[in-house]
């Protein structure tokens, strides 16, 4: 992953669309203002100031903040655009999307090869290991969580239930691909899906032991 630690602020003209610098003077604008604020506090139009761009600049070249993220930690596949690839479907097979989606995804070398470092990066107690847990909450549990709103329930409950979705598919990732145990490693996409969806359409439901 790229280095987040800020360099020195360039300063001169405004840049504009197509010029030769524009794109590598955002990414650097935004390494720093990543390394400085942390992913929830950074803003796209601070960035842009930063990097002396007009704002829908980098909207064009980035659309968005979680996209100009994984262009600087050199992120090959978006997981906010993974896990949002799962929701078409009806809420009662939502779980099992999800589940099949993500593991599926793991399966190509590219996405686990880069995973596995983010994995072991957001666990750690690093200042790139904080930023990429920032990245994960307000990406990925933002958007489930959102989705779970969608279905009328108040943001509070759709914000744990999104959290105990995530939990149970971390763990799932963590187990299989970085302590790879057995027999969890070995399992097949869809017979690991098939032991996991209940569970994550479960806390997708808001269903308890207890009910």
């Amino acid at each position: 992953m790229a280095d987040l630690n800020p360099g020195p602020r360039r300063r001169g003209r405004p840049r504009k669309a197509g010029s030769s610098d524009a794109r590598a003077a955002i990414t650097d604008a935004a390494a720093a203002e990543f390394a400085e604020k942390g992913y929830d506090k950074a803003s796209l139009r601070g960035i842009a100031r930063r990097a002396q761009v007009d704002s829908a600049l980098v909207h064009h070249y980035f659309e968005s903040k979680a996209g100009l993220f994984a262009e600087v930690v050199r992120l090959p596949v978006r997981p906010d655009r993974i896990i949002r690839s799962a929701f078409d479907v009806s809420d009662d097979r939502l779980g099992e999307s999800l589940v099949h989606t993500v593991l599926s995804a793991w399966e190509h070398s590219s996405v686990k090869s880069i995973g596995v470092t983010v994995l072991r990066s957001a666990v750690s107690d690093s200042a790139a290991g904080r930023l990429i847990r920032q990245f994960l909450l307000r990406e990925l549990k933002g958007a489930v969580a959102g989705r779970i709103e969608d279905s009328g329930v108040d943001r509070a409950e759709a914000d744990l239930r999104a959290t105990l979705v995530l939990t149970q598919m971390a763990g799932a990732l963590m187990f299989r691909h970085v302590l790879e145990l057995e027999p969890l490693a070995s399992m097949s996409v869809d017979s690991l899906t098939a032991r996991l969806s209940p569970a994550v359409q479960g806390h997708l439901d808001g269903v308890s032991d207890a009910d």
